[in-house]
């Protein structure tokens, strides 16, 4: 491995870092907040520099990225850059336990949104800020930004993409690295432009519509109330949310053929397709389910629809306590928080896609054995899928299995119940936010032992890189030269 390489490429993303710190301090300005806050992110933007300026000077000479290093960076630097991003929660006092700070700041980065505040309101505005930005960051991808706005980028640039851009293959939509990343990052921005303008027009006071734009479009589900978005008691920012929650948590691809002109092709997309229906037929369910305890139809099915767009997107936001809900529908929800939104979009879960191809190449493996003569082809948009993309797929489903009770056995030794259990592993292995039990939308991570928090930090940081590239760090052989 090339070390020299990997040191440079982490050291280039923390600075990146530390130069987003300064925003929030733009923040403590503009609302007058203390120097004691100020200091705080002064401090970490110091040690951050202090770390990183004297491996990323200068540019080793053998600057090739292959798959060991691409893998080893983007890893370690998610870890790196919760750790440095906490430092302002730890420094101001705001958050006075480093594990609850390296915490919350994972939450924030990977958008899954779970944490350990009981009192988010007592967060001053600029660490609202800070906290929600996080998601804002995160959802797109840290090291993409890095391509966005690098001057110089190389055809090895592509391992970095490939490991953190979520989904069974990564792609290129157009011919250059560093278009794609910036074509991705103008979707981004311009439709949480739209959404910040849409919440204000609703009536969200612009401060608040910033952080949830960051946290909807991140699909992070940071609230800034602890009712969260129920707080405000508005159907009509409810159905903003909940179409931004479902927007975002489509394939980017399918937004880039609308700008290029081809609508119908977009429309075509059979996990789009798929996506929409697992959503309006879980709207569905819950919305019978629920009726019966709701003041009428028209709240019922706002719950409902908020709810699942938010599990589905593996967003987190909530206006209802589903926790409260019958059986049925919690399960539904549960099953939700598997499945996930769409590859290439800032959504978790397993994604969309590969509930489609293990769907058909189980229904193609039954039709081999029924006809054993019978050659039975699995195709997704039309197109055959490839052996390796299928055989991928479904290692990544065993090893997605195997990590998840490995990561549950460890929390059981925790938690009082297998309910609050599970769902604290499924909540943030999949980057979903609350789950059910004693961590439900009510409750929070805080009664974890901080042994606890640390491998639910990392189970976070693992479910956003989609397990393989965190797997890589445990490897001896990897670090050799």
């Amino acid at each position: 491995m090339n070390r020299r390489v990997v040191l440079y490429n982490i050291s280039r993303i923390l600075l990146l870092v530390g130069l987003l710190l300064f925003l929030p301090i733009l923040v403590a300005l503009y609302y007058r907040e203390s120097f004691y806050n100020i200091s705080a992110f002064l401090k970490s933007i110091l040690i951050i520099a202090l770390v990183s300026l004297p491996f990323a000077i200068r540019k080793p000479k053998n600057s090739g990225v292959y798959i060991k290093e691409g893998m080893i960076v983007v890893s370690l630097s998610w870890i790196l850059i919760s750790f440095f991003g906490a430092l302002p929660f730890y420094f101001s006092g705001q958050i006075p336990s480093l594990v609850d700070a390296f915490f919350e700041t994972a939450s924030g980065f990977t958008t899954t949104g779970s944490s350990i505040l009981t009192n988010v309101e007592a967060l001053s505005n600029s660490m609202l800020f800070w906290r929600s930005f996080t998601h804002f960051i995160g959802g797109m991808g840290v090291l993409v930004l890095v391509l966005a706005i690098s001057p110089n980028t190389s055809l090895s640039d592509i391992q970095f993409m490939k490991a953190e851009v979520p989904g069974p293959q990564f792609g290129k939509m157009l011919s250059k690295l560093k278009s794609t990343a910036q074509l991705l990052y103008l979707i981004y921005i311009g439709m949480t432009i739209i959404l910040i303008f849409a919440l204000i027009i609703a009536g969200m006071p612009v401060f608040d519509s910033v952080l949830h734009a960051f946290g909807t479009a991140g699909t992070g589900g940071f609230g800034i109330k602890s009712a969260s978005v129920g707080y405000y008691n508005s159907a009509s920012i409810e159905i903003i949310i909940s179409i931004g929650m479902i927007l975002f948590g489509v394939n980017f691809h399918v937004f880039y053929l609308i700008l290029i002109g081809k609508v119908k092709d977009a429309l075509r997309s059979e996990e789009l397709k798929t996506y929409l229906s697992i959503i309006a037929i879980a709207t569905l369910l819950i919305f019978i389910n629920i009726l019966p305890s709701q003041i009428n139809s028209g709240s019922a099915l706002r719950q409902s629809l908020f709810s699942v767009s938010s599990v589905m997107t593996t967003t987190g936001f909530s206006t209802a306590d589903f926790d409260t809900w019958p059986m049925f529908s919690r399960w539904v929800l549960l099953t939700l928080m598997f499945i996930g939104g769409c590859a290439g979009s800032t959504a978790g879960g397993i994604k969309v896609s590969r509930v489609i191809i293990i769907f058909k190449t189980a229904v193609a493996e039954v039709k081999k054995i029924v006809s054993p003569n019978r050659c039975v082809v699995v195709n997704v948009d039309g197109r055959k899928v490839e052996q390796s993309v299928e055989r991928g797929v479904s290692n990544y489903l065993l090893i997605y299995a195997i990590v998840f009770m490995a990561i549950l056995g460890l929390i059981s030794f925790f938690t009082p119940d297998f309910e609050t259990a599970f769902t604290s592993v499924a909540a943030t292995f999949n980057n979903i936010g609350p789950g059910l039990g004693a961590v439900g939308p009510t409750g929070s991570f805080a009664m974890f032992h901080p042994i606890a928090k640390i491998i639910l930090s990392f189970a976070m940081i693992a479910g956003r890189l989609e397990i393989v590239p965190v797997l890589f760090l445990f490897n001896p052989g990897i670090w050799k030269n």
